[in-house]
Order: structure tokens, then C-alpha cells, then sequence
């Protein structure tokens, strides 16, 4: 059976950042590429409760729905574990690598997920590609080939489009929270867990038969991020 893969998210110096005053033991990258983990962190004492005593793991679809943030780290645990809906909590844990996450590769993956729900958009206003653009723009400000004021302008037209008119409905405020997350200079709380609360209730409601599906895409796609199998943010096929 495959070793069950859990992530860390804090900030990139090591000191906690959903919570908490600790500061990890940072991995540390060799010369050919591999990296030797952090320093066991020292052992909780006490009954693991979460939210309150103990080291906060989760996996890759917790780390979607709740705990983005500016660093991730793959991380593993030994000892006791306690299960919670959202995270698992443990008495020992380190961290063993840091993954592919900063603010360059959150803007183009948030671009992935908006690019998805275009066609919901589209049906309705197939001559209408301002969102497509303002989608190709903040691929192209990730990238590095666009500036800020490109970047505005394509937002600023696709907010004058008829999409604006169609702001109510449920799949519009699902593109939005993606979009935002493209858009915004601050990243960080842009990724924040009310991100994901919408984009997963408004998904829901929008494509309610398919949701399950493209939860699991976008897990897969955060997960080829964090590895490094997808470098470049190009668009991607149904």
C-alpha cells in the first residue's frame, strides 16, 4: 500500500501560519536534488485534541479545501494520531521537503480552475472573450509577461462584460473566487479557506452531478503543481 502523502502549509521561514507559535525545522536541499528533512519537532505531551494540542497535518484534498498558504511542505508523522474532519493531528512530525508552491505558481493554478468554468460563460455569451482574456492575461502576469497595468485593464474589461449581468449566479460567483485568486496581489489571503468554502459551494450548485469529478481534477492538478509536473501553467484538456 502507498505511503499515505501529508502536507504542512506554513510561512516560508518555517514559523506556523493557520495558527500556532512553533517554528519548524526546515528541510534542506542537497546538491543532486534531494533533500534531507527537518528535525523531528519535540513530542506533545498531553491528549492530542485539534485545534488545541498537537501538530496539524492534512492531505492533499484537505489542503485545497482549508490550508493553502505561502510555503508547503510534504511532512510525516510517528506515534499517535488523532482524525478530524479537515486536518489529523499528531504527537510527532517532520517536515521532509518543501514542494513547488509560491505566489507565481497559486496565480497560474487559480487560472487553471477559472479556465474551467469559461465554458459555462461562454454558452451563454459565445461572442463575448473578455473573461478568456482577463483569464490569458493573468497567465501572462504570472509568467512574467505582462505587466500590472495589463493585467488591470484585462480585469476592468471583463468586469465590464455581460459577465457582470450574470454576477448572481451560482457558476459566476464560482469563476469569480478563482478569478480573484488569479487577480489579487496578495496571494496569500486570497488562498484563504473562504477561497475554496466558495468555489466548493458554488461548483456544487452549478454542475451538482459532476462535482465530486472535478473536485478530484482540481486535487490532482494542485498535486502535479506541488511536484513540479506541471511547471508553465499551460491550459489544460477536459
Amino acid at each position: 500500500m502507498a505511503r499515505e502523502r501529508l502536507y504542512k502549509v506554513l510561512q516560508t521561514n518555517g514559523l506556523c501560519y493557520h495558527g500556532g507559535t512553533r517554528e519548524w525545522s526546515l528541510p534542506t536541499r542537497n546538491e543532486d536534488g534531494t533533500w534531507t528533512p527537518g528535525e523531528w519537532m519535540p513530542a506533545i505531551v498531553g491528549e492530542l485534541v485539534p485545534c488545541k494540542n498537537g501538530y496539524h497535518l492534512c492531505n492533499a484534498a484537505q489542503l485545497l479545501a482549508e490550508w493553502l498558504g505561502p510555503a508547503i511542505f510534504e511532512a510525516e508523522y510517528r506515534g499517535d494520531r488523532v482524525d478530524a474532519n479537515d486536518k489529523c493531528v499528531v504527537r510527532e512530525a517532520r517536515l521532509l521537503r518543501r514542494l513547488k508552491w509560491d505566489e507565481r505558481v497559486a496565480r497560474l493554478f487559480a487560472c487553471d480552475c477559472a479556465e474551467r468554468v469559461l465554458p459555462l460563460y461562454e454558452e451563454r455569451y459565445p461572442e463575448d472573450k473578455r473573461p478568456r482574456q482577463a483569464i490569458e492575461a493573468a497567465r501572462r502576469f504570472a509568467n512574467g509577461e505582462a505587466t500590472y497595468e495589463e493585467l488591470a485593464a484585462a480585469w476592468a474589461a471583463a468586469w465590464a462584460s455581460d459577465w457582470a449581468s450574470a454576477w448572481a449566479s451560482d457558476w459566476a460567483s464560482a469563476w469569480a473566487s478563482a478569478w480573484a485568486s488569479a487577480w489579487a496581489s496578495d496571494w496569500a489571503s486570497a488562498w484563504a479557506s473562504d477561497w475554496a468554502s466558495a468555489w466548493a459551494s458554488d461548483w456544487a450548485s452549478a454542475w451538482a452531478s459532476d462535482w465530486d469529478a472535478e473536485r478530484e481534477w482540481q486535487v490532482d492538478r494542485l498535486v502535479q503543481y506541488l511536484e513540479g509536473e506541471v511547471s508553465d501553467g499551460e491550459a489544460t484538456e477536459d
